[in-house]
Order: structure tokens, then C-alpha cells, then sequence
């Protein structure tokens, strides 16, 4: 295998992983932004992370029961287009504090002025 053939199949394997991880958090960004139902998390998942993550109806589902089970996220139904009622999900008060304190520890790091440079540095 030539180095460029193992750095993509590296790369690969890592975005995989990395983009497991980030699931919940591009679900409760889209939620940040207010009520949305699947398609539209869906939608707001895949145009604000420039395409580079994608999830399918299922998983969100799944993964917005779970999230309702444990209080983060609820839903209000509300009016389908000439459809059934559509769920309208939301983050709770508890899940606001989960998102802004997940983003204190975790993402505001990046923008410390010696990671932001190691980030943007040009080789």
C-alpha cells in the first residue's frame, strides 16, 4: 500500500469514529436553533456540517427517544404538510444546560489561542 492509499484509509477510520461521537452533538446544535422535526434536523445536520455527516430518519428517532427518556429533548406535535400531525422536538431546560456545559468542556477548548493555532497553522 502507498503512503497516499494508507493515509486516506487512515483518515477514513478516524472520521468514522470521530463522527459517531458527534451525532448528539449536531442533533442538539439543530435543536439550539429551534423546534424541528426529523427531516429537518436531518437537513440542518447535513448542510451546516457541509455535508460531512449524514444520519438516517431511524437512527435520529432512536436516538431523540433516548434522548426524551432521559429529559434533554422533548416534542409538541403540531400541523404535517396535508400529512399527519408531525413531531416538533426541543430541548428541555436541562437539555439547554447539557449542550452549553458539553460546549464549555469540550469545544470551547479549540478556541484557547495556542490549540486555535496549532488548528490553523499552515505547513
Amino acid at each position: 500500500m502507498n503512503r497516499k492509499d494508507q493515509l486516506s484509509e487512515l483518515l477514513s477510520a478516524w472520521e468514522e469514529t470521530y463522527k459517531k461521537g458527534q451525532l448528539t452533538l449536531w442533533v442538539f446544535l439543530s435543536l439550539k436553533d429551534g423546534k424541528k422535526y426529523v427531516d429537518e434536523i436531518k437537513a440542518f445536520v447535513e448542510e451546516q456540517s457541509n455535508n460531512s455527516m449524514t444520519c438516517e430518519a431511524q437512527s435520529l428517532y432512536r436516538n431523540l427517544r433516548k434522548y426524551q427518556h432521559v429529559g434533554v429533548v422533548d416534542f409538541e406535535t403540531g400541523e404535517g404538510n396535508k400529512g399527519p400531525e408531525r413531531k416538533y422536538y426541543y430541548l428541555t431546560e436541562l437539555g439547554h444546560r447539557l449542550l452549553d456545559s458539553f460546549i464549555e468542556r469540550n469545544i470551547n477548548l479549540f478556541f484557547n489561542k495556542r490549540i486555535k493555532n496549532l488548528i490553523i497553522s499552515e505547513e
